[in-house]
């Protein structure tokens, strides 16, 4: 007679003696993290490391995003990041997808801590996307403690030689290839520091620069046009010659006219002649010189760092405070107490960027960190900057965007109206001649407002705008004529008055 089997029986007891197992284990774990000190922790695994390594066949190699106290993002890092998109969206199961250069195609990229293969030269390696909380602190905030991502990149001892060398030389170099065709320009602002989470890894955000603006559109003289392009395609190119010469690879450019001139579209033509990212820094969001320092740090090559209106960011404009004369009135003297008092108030409670700390910003030891970038000051009134902010070696450039003049008025002609010859441009030419215009009032003026508005519409709105400002010029002259006549006939009584009585 057979005997009857058990193996059901057999099967529950040992998955019920797994389960006990495993919550026992679990629970356990669960008391080490809760009670064992960090520190204590870590001493444990680095050991328990190092005794595998001795049977453990395979070496490890992490790729941190921010590695120890750097302040910037890792190049190899990003390198890597670039690599593994194109390299793991046919093995890995899970993909990050983002919009990619020109917002014409989707790049993707490993998410987390996904695990794929890659093969060289008969070499087998594994990639890991992975995470690492940092070490706890008492911190009571809101937001959860950072985390540090990194990759890992495991293989075979045997390989040792050939991984390290040439394996890695190449994700390096097609990596770097990759960001290149992948690149999609950005345009960056910053916040105020307080609104900086602790999880966030950067104090820029961003959002794709998509301005329109290039050289051929501007309303410029072309002879000016072509020296700043000439001078712009000079400096990014001379890598070398700014190393031979000891400076850092930075240039200034100061742009400075009326309002309407075009010093906003400037940039953005300047940003997609090079191909370069734009740092709209608002100093009134910094809060001291060391987080403009830090803001500084995160830039990237190939950018242009913008600080517009600096005349009206902060107490820049070098009215370096003067001494006043002691006064002996009691009530003047209590007066400008309770004004500085006021001005130290408001003070503490707004930015304290210094000028010194600007001027650091621009030129100082950590102005050398990175390469390739420009910084672009605009301003309305060049004459209210202190001289020290403005000089050579700071502002290397000075460009001066002023009124519109014919040549640039061509230029909107043919953007707006695609004309290049008209019967009109001799009326337009005699006015432009006679008064001043922006060419933002040009182009408004050129623009058609509807359908039906045709060329000799938008001209002819031109030139009575042109008419109605050579008036208003006039007027403006006649007034300024009549108060200095007022003004010398009331010099005169007095000076009579006092001959009286003398």
């Amino acid at each position: 007679m057979q005997k009857p089997t058990f193996f059901p029986a057999t099967m529950t007891e040992m998955w019920a003696t797994m389960g006990s197992t495993l919550a026992s284990f679990m629970f356990l774990w669960a008391i080490i993290r809760q009670y064992c000190p960090y520190e204590l922790r870590r001493f444990l695994e680095k050991y328990t490391h190092r005794l595998m390594g001795f049977f453990y066949p395979y070496i490890r190699i992490s790729f941190h995003e921010y590695a120890g106290d750097r302040l910037k993002r890792s190049e190899a890092y990003a390198a890597v990041e670039a690599y593994l998109s194109a390299n793991s969206s046919k093995s890995a199961k899970r993909l990050k997808a983002e919009m990619g250069k020109d917002s014409s195609n989707l790049v993707l990229s490993m998410d987390e801590h996904e695990r794929v293969t890659d093969d060289f030269r008969g070499a087998k390696v594994w990639w890991l996307s992975s995470k690492v909380a940092s070490a706890p602190t008492r911190s009571m905030g809101y937001y959860p403690e950072q985390e540090k991502r990194l990759y890992k990149l495991t293989f075979h001892n045997k390989y040792r030689d050939m991984i390290t060398d040439a394996y890695l030389e190449h994700v390096v170099k097609e990596g770097k290839e990759i960001r290149v065709r992948n690149r999609q320009r950005k345009l960056y602002t910053n916040s105020p520091g307080y609104k900086w989470p602790s999880y966030k890894q950067t104090m820029w955000s961003h959002i794709v620069f998509e301005h329109p603006a290039t050289f051929e559109t501007m309303a410029m003289e072309p002879d000016k046009k072509r020296e700043i392009i000439e001078d712009l395609l000079t400096f990014s190119k001379s890598k070398d010659f700014y190393a031979k010469i000891g400076k850092a690879w930075k240039r200034g450019y100061l742009l400075y006219g009326p309002p309407g001139t075009g010093k906003s579209t400037m940039i953005a033509a300047m940003a997609n002649l090079l191909n370069y990212d734009v740092y709209d820094l608002e100093l009134t969001a910094v809060k001291d010189n060391t987080e403009l320092r830090k803001l500084l740090i995160e830039t990237t090559s190939k950018s242009i760092i913008v600080i517009e209106d600096i005349d009206c960011s902060l107490d820049l404009t070098g009215q370096r405070k003067k001494k006043t004369e002691k006064s002996s009135d009691d009530e003047n003297e209590k007066l400008s107490k309770e004004i500085a008092k006021k001005e130290a108030k408001e003070e503490g409670s707004g930015s304290k960027v210094t000028l010194s700390g600007l001027l650091n910003f621009i030129d100082g030891l950590w102005s050398a960190c990175g390469g390739e970038r420009l910084i672009v000051f605009t301003t309305n009134y060049v004459e209210k900057l202190d001289p020290a902010l403005i000089r050579r070696g700071r502002m290397d450039k000075h460009i001066e965007l002023s009124f519109c003049s014919f040549e640039g008025f061509k230029v909107l002609a043919k953007n707006y109206l695609d004309l290049e010859m008209h019967p009109m441009f001799d009326a337009v030419q005699r006015l432009m001649e006679e008064t001043k215009i922006t060419p933002a009032d040009v182009a408004e003026n050129l623009m058609p407002k509807s359908p039906t508005d045709d060329a000799d519409k938008c001209l002819s709105s031109l030139i009575q705008a042109l008419e109605e400002a050579k008036e208003e010029a006039v007027r403006n002259q006649d007034e300024d004529v009549k108060e200095t006549t007022m003004e010398d006939v009331v010099e005169s009584q007095v000076d009579k008055e006092t001959e009286k009585t003398s």
